[in-house]
């Protein structure tokens, strides 16, 4: 009986201790929770960055964010995965271009340095996946073309990539040449990365010299220029240079004195104005972008209703990574980037465009060349509308698609329909249909207006095949048999600016593909030389036979 009593007491004894184990735990753990969630209420509309300072230069330059205005910039709070040691609220409309260049750069020359920096880019590129971009290398005084004093062309010295916040990131190139350091894997691929844009004036001829100097692809770039001259409504009174378009859209005067730009862009330290010169290029060029397509300040979409790669894109369609045509349509080798002097600017006549920075190489708007022939001259217009919106009926009476008249009438003439109606002109089948419209909004069953898709003129119209014919031969019988989704009316100037786009995507198409465009001639310039002999000569055989002369 003794035994059994201190058996329960024992039991008691240790059921009471877990009990009162477990309380104290639970205890403690709520009190730090508590203490976790003190710090983070205070943090909203701030960034926090980890307890290990950034490595900057001797001069101080730290990373600073202007606080927003309530009214203006609103958050959303996001989890960040444990590793992380940012906070960052996202913005759901972009910020003023006063408080994107108010933001400091920062320096990066190590691989560490470019770590520790990396997570609040990615951030903000989670938002808006645009990159404002430019780069700098050392420049000759007299001539200023990218070449070094000694002849030699110029390496690239600085990168500097601006997000959507004003977050600007000077990477010191040179430091990482020759394979002093290792360039950092994730800047390689966000440089590289195809859902990234990369904008900016001359960012195409950039991504050459990254790829001359250190291997580095650049993917995915936007010229501004080209996304000026889209806009018809907008006035550009000085130039297509980054300076001009900044002071025209932007209202920002850029320092772009002959002796900053040449300056020694390898010196350690850089100085201050060097590096307000080289961030304020990135970031304004990220705040042209989003002028340009008409996303600025409130009218900004949140993020979660279309601030993503695809609709960004959308707006790009033909222009990305598309060399700038300037005189002629000659491509400008360094992206116009060359200087002849300031005589020689003041000497252009004002319907004259500057390329990139002030007193850079001309480039012709040819929006404001009176003597430059109207877009779709030489174009035949169709002489009688495209959609004579005609219909047909099942014997039921139900709406089966439109058509032409002369389609209408063929059923008619054939003795397998009877008119319904004159106006409109309503067919009605005799016959069962192969197949019927899914539902009253289908597309067969809308009336087409004979107007342009773009501008909505209705005259002067002509047929536009969306897919070339060069490429739709090569589809499945069923995508191309009575299939005419993509087939749109446009008016005679901008089916010639829809062309224009057209040529610039199949030269991409032709380079990424090794696919000859158009014609016959193509291929045979592709083709190879022996076996387009042997066939030769296999034909003669076949044709001539034993009327060959002997040598041959």
């Amino acid at each position: 009986m003794a035994i059994r009593q201190s058996a329960l007491t024992a039991a008691v004894v240790t059921l009471l201790g877990a009990t009162l184990g477990g309380l104290l735990l639970w205890r403690q753990r709520a009190l730090r929770t508590k203490k976790q969630q003190l710090p983070a209420q205070g943090l909203k509309g701030q960034v926090r960055v980890s307890s290990c300072p950034l490595p900057v230069e001797p001069e101080p330059v730290v990373l600073e964010c202007k606080k927003p205005v309530e009214s203006q910039i609103q958050f959303k709070q996001t989890q960040l995965s444990p590793g992380q040691s940012l906070v960052l609220p996202l913005p759901a409309v972009l910020p003023p271009v006063d408080q994107v260049l108010a933001v400091q750069p920062v320096m990066v020359s190590s691989e560490e340095e470019w770590e520790q920096l990396w997570p609040m880019l990615q951030k903000d590129l989670s938002v808006y996946p645009v990159l404002g971009l430019d780069c700098e290398w050392v420049k000759s005084q007299t001539k200023a073309l990218g070449v070094s004093v000694k002849g030699k062309t110029s390496t690239v010295s600085l990168l500097q990539m601006a997000s959507y916040s004003g977050l600007c990131v000077l990477v010191r190139l040179q430091l990482f040449r020759g394979g002093q350091q290792h360039l950092p894997l994730t800047l390689k691929e966000v440089l590289s990365d195809p859902h990234i844009l990369k904008v900016g004036v001359g960012c195409y001829e950039d991504g050459k010299r990254l790829t001359r100097d250190y291997g580095l692809v650049l993917g995915c770039t936007v010229d501004l220029r080209y996304l000026a001259l889209r806009q018809r409504k907008v006035v550009l009174n000085n130039g297509l240079s980054l300076k001009s378009l900044a002071a025209d859209l932007l209202d920002v005067s850029l320092e772009k004195s002959l002796k900053l730009r040449c300056s020694d862009w390898e010196a350690d330290p850089l100085t201050l104005q060097q590096m307000t010169y080289a961030a304020r290029d990135a970031q304004v060029s990220i705040a042209l972008f989003f002028r340009l397509l008409g996303l600025h300040t409130d009218n900004t979409p949140s993020p979660d209703t279309g601030s993503g790669y695809s609709q960004l894109a959308n707006c790009c369609q033909g222009v990305v990574d598309t060399p700038f045509r300037g005189r002629g349509g000659e491509e400008c080798e360094d992206g116009g980037k060359s200087v002849d002097g300031e005589r020689r600017s003041r000497k252009l006549q004002q319907s004259v465009f500057e390329s990139p920075e002030s007193g850079d190489q001309q480039v012709p708007d040819p929006r404001r060349n009176n003597k430059r022939k109207p877009l779709g001259v030489g174009y035949s217009a169709r002489k009688s509308p495209l959609y004579d919106n005609c219909f047909l009926h099942a014997p039921d009476g139900q709406p089966l698609c439109t058509c032409d008249k002369k389609k209408a009438k063929w059923y008619l003439d054939k003795g397998i329909g009877v008119l319904q109606s004159e106006d409109p002109f309503i067919v009605r089948l005799l016959f069962e249909p192969s197949g019927r419209p899914d539902s009253q909004q289908d597309y067969y069953l809308t009336a087409k207006e004979n107007l342009c898709v773009v501008c909505g003129k209705n005259d002067s119209y002509i047929r536009k095949n969306i897919v070339p014919h060069e490429y739709r031969r090569h589809f499945p019988t069923e995508m191309k048999d009575h299939n005419s989704h993509d087939i749109l009316l446009l008016c005679t100037s901008c089916h010639a600016a829809s062309n224009v786009h057209d040529g610039f995507l199949k030269q991409q198409l032709a380079d990424e593909h090794a696919a000859p465009q158009g014609c016959e001639e193509g291929v045979r310039l592709l083709e190879d030389s022996d076996r387009r002999r042997v066939r030769s000569a296999a034909r003669a055989l076949l044709t001539a036979g034993e009327g060959l002369p002997g040598p041959r």
